[in-house]
């Protein structure tokens, strides 16, 4: 008799497991809670960035298509670029967020680009070809959860789980694949505290996020004067030198990296893989970049780079590799903002120097 009350109870919370999932799949694996997710999160900006490239491959069916993705030091305006086109022959496209890395691009890669078709050129904007590991190590870095959340499947949910090597974030990705509303509780209670505000804030962001975009103009601020003695690891700043500046002088120039172990070689070797294997049996060339490095380069030699993935990609047949040093000449404190970022000046140079880079890469391989 007492198997009964013990077999109901069981039955239940397994029912109510269910309507939770249920529940959980019909507002956030569908476009129901998508199209009102708060523009400015994570999450948002994934979704945001989405909805832009594939209306314009609604609106462009061409064959001149190239897409380019990097996280913030990837500061090239596409509206410059294709300035150029003429010359050039290529339309391109910026799908990279800020904050974003390679596990981000291959699922906005994956939405964008199902059949591995769309695009004459996959561009990647790295900061070197060797690998240097760095203080944040890439393969814990759980934030990737947040960017593509809304567009994980079913299928997604242990293989991104396991990406992660540490076990606590390994549960913290699967339980928030699973029931996404972990993920995104933050945002529904937000929405619920503003409801009519939200629903009009996406709507005006989802109808003008390409125009702001791709007419955006950065700011004309320089970090000229900076100086650093490299012997006595000494920074010079120039006058009214902000806590961005500084913040990212120390971060990007001056950081102190502990002795590899080699967690850099290994994020990029899965996710860069992935996506370099997608294109094995398609036209499109995968093409890496190796971005202006700072206002002032730090010195050969600095630090250890024991492994070189994305030289090693290159023997690959749909892999290219633009020049090493033919964006050197724009490492100058003139061009940029702070210690990581092009400024006006520096993007207008910059944009189509590497419209022209990725078009002779093209050509010579006789992709285009």
């Amino acid at each position: 008799m007492r198997r009964r009350p013990a077999l109901r109870i069981a039955a239940a919370c397994f029912f109510a497991c269910v309507c939770l999932v249920g529940i959980d799949a019909l507002l956030f694996r569908t476009n129901l809670y998508r199209s009102i997710l708060e523009p400015d999160s994570s999450t948002g900006t994934f979704e945001l960035t989405l909805f832009r490239e594939q209306e314009f491959q609604k609106r462009h069916p061409n064959d001149r298509l190239v897409v380019t993705f990097g996280d913030s030091r990837f500061a090239y305006l596409p509206r410059l670029a294709n300035e150029i086109t003429a010359e050039s022959g290529l339309v391109l496209r910026h799908a990279g967020i800020g904050g974003s890395d390679a596990r981000t691009w291959y699922y906005m890669l994956r939405e964008l680009d199902p059949t591995a078709s769309r695009y004459r050129a996959v561009v990647f904007g790295v900061t070197d070809y060797d690998d240097e590991d760095e203080p944040l190590n890439p393969l814990l870095d759980i934030r990737a959860l947040h960017y593509v959340i809304a567009r994980l499947t079913w299928a997604d949910v242990v293989p991104f789980a396991l990406s992660f090597p540490d076990r606590h974030l390994r549960w913290e990705a699967l339980r928030g694949a699973v029931l996404k509303g972990i993920v995104l509780q933050t945002d529904i209670h937000d929405f619920l505290t503003h409801p009519k505000e939200r629903i009009h804030k996406a709507k005006v962001y989802r109808r003008f996020y390409d125009e702001w975009t791709y007419g955006f103009v950065e700011t004309d601020k320089t970090v000229e004067g900076l100086a650093i003695d490299w012997k006595n690891w000494t920074v010079q700043y120039p006058p009214g030198a902000d806590e961005n500046v500084r913040s990212t002088v120390e971060a990007n120039l001056m950081r102190r990296d502990d002795p590899p172990d080699g967690h850099m070689y290994k994020f990029r070797s899965e996710w860069f893989g992935r996506m370099i294997d997608r294109y094995r049996n398609s036209r499109t060339k995968v093409i890496f970049v190796r971005l202006p490095r700072g206002p002032i380069a730090r010195p050969e030699g600095l630090v250890q780079k024991p492994t070189h993935s994305i030289r090693d990609f290159a023997s690959r047949s749909n892999v290219l590799l633009a020049g090493e040093h033919i964006f050197e000449p724009l490492e100058q404190p003139a061009l940029f903002k702070d210690g990581d970022h092009l400024n006006r000046a520096g993007i207008a140079r910059f944009s189509p120097m590497l419209a022209r880079e990725i078009a002779r890469l093209l050509r010579e391989a006789h992709a285009f």
